[in-house]
């Protein structure tokens, strides 16, 4: 059973997310490494709302976690045989693979969560998902809302489930045209307007970070969120970790992909279960499981025994 692990982005956060792995070995190292590497607590953090709430520290802290899920599920028996990552987490996709040594990954996740934290700052904007119009309707309303401003369709995560990402007052005429057509708009929680031009303040300190990281390639494919499509060249891999920042996230070509390739299983390692709720739209019939846990892990080792032992 080819098996994809999913490693959920930002928004999926919660306090005390890092507790869980602490009690098993695999995943304690990789929280107590990442910990070293950032000179600041993960799990301590975690604990800790106000710090949840900050980008700059979140994103390294949900990469920790991430991939903390990931070397329990390799400890448990599972091997991947492709990732993909919703956002953030592409950069624990690339960890995983081995694309990336942790040391530059941690590198360059912290850099990322700065550059974007102060673009936020710089370029006030939000995000909100609109849940029922087609994707083709999502980006009309998107044209008719904009007028002067910055507004585009930021996530593609489902054939009715855009998420579209811009200045604040855009961002409120796009959420009343929508409801005016009888479509759900739900403001998401979050620091900045990601995945937009507004976060183009952002790609000169990201880009200088991941120039002076090293790419290698990857042990299995990584599902691209710019492209929608599996890539294990390192230098594609790099370019696109940059230019996601201001690109559209297109998970559902994503798990396309992954599902043209031949994967009929997928994890979902790290916290939440967003991304397996998604992976059970695009795929039906899929095996999709959520992995918060040593337990669940545990249990998802079972359900795909012919994975287990075998190299991705």
């Amino acid at each position: 059973m080819p098996v994809a692990v999913l490693f959920p982005g930002q928004g999926s956060q919660y306090a005390g997310m890092a507790d869980p792995w602490t009690v098993h070995g695999a995943g304690r190292a990789v929280l107590e490494e990442v910990s070293e590497l950032l000179g600041r607590d993960v799990v301590a953090g975690c604990r800790d709302e106000e710090a949840l709430a900050s980008t700059g520290f979140v994103q390294p802290a949900l990469f920790a976690c991430d991939l903390a899920a990931f070397r329990v599920l390799e400890a448990e028996g599972v091997r991947a045989g492709a990732a993909a990552g919703h956002s953030l987490g592409e950069l624990a996709a690339l960890a995983a693979s081995g694309a990336l040594d942790l040391p530059d990954a941690v590198a360059i996740v912290a850099e990322r969560g700065r550059a974007m934290e102060a673009a936020a700052r710089a370029r006030p904007g939000t995000m909100t998902a609109l849940l029922g119009p087609t994707l083709e309707e999502a980006r009309a309303i998107c044209e008719e809302a904009r007028g002067g401003d910055v507004l585009v369709v930021a996530n593609e995560n489902a054939e009715r489930q855009a998420v579209l990402s811009g200045s604040v007052p855009a961002v409120e005429r796009a959420e009343a045209l929508a409801r005016e057509r009888g479509a759900r708009a739900v403001r998401l929680r979050v620091a900045g307007a990601f995945h937009s031009p507004l976060m183009e303040p952002a790609l000169e300190p990201l880009r200088a970070r991941v120039a002076a990281a090293r790419f290698r390639p990857p042990r299995f494919p990584v599902a691209s969120n710019v492209s929608g499509a599996l890539e294990d060249d390192p230098e594609v891999l790099r370019e696109l970790v940059v230019r996601q920042v201001v690109s559209p996230v297109r998970w559902e070509a994503a798990m396309r992909a992954l599902a043209a390739a031949g994967f009929d299983a997928f994890l979902e390692a790290g916290p939440g279960d967003v991304l397996t709720k998604l992976a059970r739209r695009a795929v039906p019939g899929a095996l999709a499981l959520a992995v918060g846990s040593p337990e669940a892990a545990r249990e998802a080792a079972a359900a795909v025994p012919a994975a287990a032992g075998e190299d991705g």
